[in-house]
């Protein structure tokens, strides 16, 4: 019996461990392990829970279709997993195990300790890259290292590509009669351990839906997508972050998807489709990152000078910025996005992780947690790497000199206040001539029903850059 061991990679197409188990006649099964402390510990959305559990719920059904029982063990921290793990494999009689590497400092120790331990009772584990095109440590400099600056890494990751090629693999072929599958709404350990589990209808889970987003984008917004991929009130990015965190849908598809939409593989910025290609090999950047800096799923600065910042903790200032009250308009917008659908926008989050840090000098910690804690599209290497970006701590050419004053920021991505006005509905009835500056208007018209900003920008700005100065020096 081999056991496929499904983690962040839910789906059926271009899975390399599930097609590797299913070479061959042996018989099949399929698993999943429910943590519910360890994703608490580790700051899982409950939107993401429920999202990814949803799609469990589909691919159960799927592989049932296929002949292929998928089983849910339910063991509450990582330490667990292996003694689980064995368990199941003694019971089922599995004599191999198949499973996608993941990325993560504590669930690589969790699957070192799974091979140690299946070891002793002589099942072999097979690991894959199921989550990247290009393989963790494949893209590394003329002297062996880690590029710490995105521009030649994504150089050398599009000529390693060019060199290599990858394949897309099929989803298998049934291998016996359809079997059973409990819907998970049935099963009442899963409900207990995680609470209701009804899906957000905004984000529908399956691998067709995660093809049909992808493809409408392809058709309809990829050519543009360098000119609207800034502007949150407009339909301009492919919203696909759910789905690769889930492992619904794989990088290799959407850049397979890419060169058939276009006919070939951009290579510049020069080429229709290169900005949003640009945008999976940062997604690659940050897991590489994060597999070969193991300190980065510690909490740690990818420049290690950076831990001696004199990051301010204030809670008072940290929840105004959470609950969307800093009297910023496109801060708060964007923030009140995030806690009412579990999403938002990549230039929004661009803009409240530089306000986070550089106009209200809190540690990039907090932001990384609370993103983490409310995001539909949580990922680890990629939220890390982009507060680290923000907060000038990361890997990045232009570090502490880089802060986004956030009035302007709005009139540039928001210029008519159409995003403002969906989600601070103070400023619902302001003008555009002052929605990014409501205040005074606000004043004349007699209210205070929206705040004052909490800190002056130019002030809060200087204070930043000399904070890293002083590193510097």
């Amino acid at each position: 019996m081999k056991l496929v061991w499904f983690r962040n990679d839910l789906r059926l197409a271009d899975n390399p461990a599930l097609r590797h188990a299913c070479a061959g006649d042996e018989p099949v099964a399929a698993l999943f392990i429910v943590s519910p402390t360890q994703w608490r510990q580790h700051k899982m959305a409950p939107i993401r829970q429920r999202f990814m559990l949803a799609q469990v719920d589909e691919l159960g059904r799927e592989l049932a279709v296929l002949g292929i029982p998928l089983h849910l063990l339910r063991v509450e921290t990582f330490a667990e997993v292996p003694a689980a793990l064995a368990d199941l494999c003694r019971e089922l009689g599995v004599t191999q195990l198949y499973a996608n590497q993941a990325i993560e400092l504590d669930e690589q120790r969790r699957d070192h300790a799974v091979s140690a331990s299946l070891a002793e009772q002589a099942v072999s584990c097979h690991w894959f890259n199921g989550c990247c095109v290009l393989p963790p440590g494949r893209v590394l400099t003329g002297s062996g290292e880690m590029f710490k600056v995105f521009t030649p890494f994504s150089r050398a990751w599009l000529k390693a590509l060019d060199e290599e090629g990858f394949v897309i693999h099929r989803a298998p072929a049934p291998r016996g009669e359809p079997l059973p599958w409990q819907p998970l709404a049935e099963r009442a350990w899963v409900d207990e351990a995680l609470g209701e589990l009804t899906p957000d209808p905004r984000w529908p889970v399956g691998e067709a839906e995660a093809l049909r987003r992808l493809n409408i984008f392809l058709e309809q917004a990829v050519l543009d997508y360098g000119e609207t991929r800034d502007f949150p009130a407009i339909a301009g990015t492919s919203v696909l972050s759910p789905y690769l965190a889930a492992g619904i849908i794989s990088p290799r598809q959407c850049v397979a998807a890419l060169q058939q939409r276009l006919g070939y593989r951009p290579q510049s910025n020069a080429q229709p489709g290169f900005v949003w290609l640009n945008e999976l090999i940062w997604r690659e950047f940050y897991r590489h990152l994060l597999v070969l800096i193991p300190t980065l799923s510690m909490n740690r600065p990818f420049k290690p000078e950076a831990a001696a910042l004199p990051w301010s903790w204030d809670p008072d200032a940290f929840a105004a910025w959470c609950e969307g009250r800093t009297g910023y308009p496109i801060v708060d917008a964007a923030m009140r996005c995030l806690n009412a659908t579990g999403w938002m926008h990549n230039r929004l989050r661009m803009i409240v992780a530089s306000f986070l840090t550089k106009d209200l000098h809190i540690h990039w910690r907090l932001g990384e947690d609370y993103f983490m804690s409310r995001l539909i599209d949580g990922d680890l290497a990629a939220n890390n790497g982009g507060w680290q970006w923000a907060a000038g701590t990361g890997a990045d050419a232009a570090p502490y000199f880089r802060v986004f004053n956030p009035t302007t920021q709005g009139q540039r991505f928001d210029p008519q206040g159409e995003f403002i006005r969906t989600w601070v509905t103070e400023l619902a009835d302001i003008p555009a001539a002052y929605v990014h500056q409501p205040h005074d208007w606000l004043r004349l018209k007699g209210r205070q029903d929206y705040p004052a900003p909490m800190v002056d920008h130019a002030v809060a700005r200087v204070r930043a850059i000399e904070m890293f100065r002083a590193l510097e020096k």
